[in-house]
């Protein structure tokens, strides 16, 4: 009789959870900065339709110089924060996959394709963090039975609504002012920016929520079968 080998192992994830909501926070802040921006534009654009004489070219120079800056921060920052939380992401499906009995209903490649490939980026992500919450929980797959039927999560379904949103709004906002050039089509155009980055910085709040409650649900697993082994 040979032993029974122990269970793969947990890999840590805490660091990497830290990691991914720092990113978070750090885009949020961004487009905080960014709203600030937009709105300082759109208000100098209605002063000057008002009365081109109350507002100094040198100021529309200024803000129009701070407005590319913060489009090219947004977008550096914004890719910073998407690899780290896939990252994580990567992370967390292993340790899923360790957890669960039931085989994940996504293929690992999807974790990246699944964002990008377009229709089934409305439901694949999803797909996938509703299967690594499910593992990850205690006891959700017993009650459950299998990944596919499990009941899912309220926190997920908000943090992925809010998501859809941010999209559809982003791209429905770049397709229409992507070539603004009149001063109305500018200032509309930086309204509906700020709103993207309110609606921008509510999915990144869920996202971190949901970061938290899976690197917590991780770490306690893993902590577990650890003291277990050991005795």
């Amino acid at each position: 009789m040979y032993p029974t080998p122990p269970p793969a192992p947990l890999r840590p994830i805490r660091g990497l959870g830290t990691a991914a909501v720092m990113m978070l926070a750090a885009d949020s802040v961004v487009c905080l900065i960014s709203s600030g921006i937009d709105a300082q534009r759109a208000v100098l654009v209605d002063r000057f339709l008002a009365d081109t004489n109350s507002v100094p070219i040198s100021a529309l120079e200024t803000n129009d110089v701070l407005y590319a800056l913060s489009g090219l921060v947004e977008t550096v920052v914004y890719v910073a924060t998407a690899v780290m939380f896939l990252v994580w992401l990567f992370r967390a499906r292993a340790n899923a996959e360790t957890l669960s009995p039931w085989p994940h209903r996504r293929a690992t490649p999807w974790l990246i394709f699944g964002w990008v490939v377009p229709i089934v980026n409305f439901w694949f992500p999803k797909q996938i963090v509703d299967d690594i919450w499910t593992s990850s929980k205690p006891g959700a797959i017993e009650e459950s039975g299998n990944l596919a039927t499990a009941r899912r999560s309220g926190l997920v379904w908000a943090w992925w609504l809010a998501w859809v949103l941010v999209t559809i709004v982003t791209r429905v906002v770049s397709r229409r002012y992507a070539d603004a050039e009149e001063l109305p089509e500018i200032r509309d155009a930086a309204l509906f920016d700020m709103v993207g980055n309110v609606l921008t910085i509510g999915a990144a709040a869920l996202a971190v929520a949901v970061i938290l409650a899976i690197t917590r649900f991780q770490e306690d697993r893993r902590r577990a079968a650890f003291w277990s082994y050991a005795q």
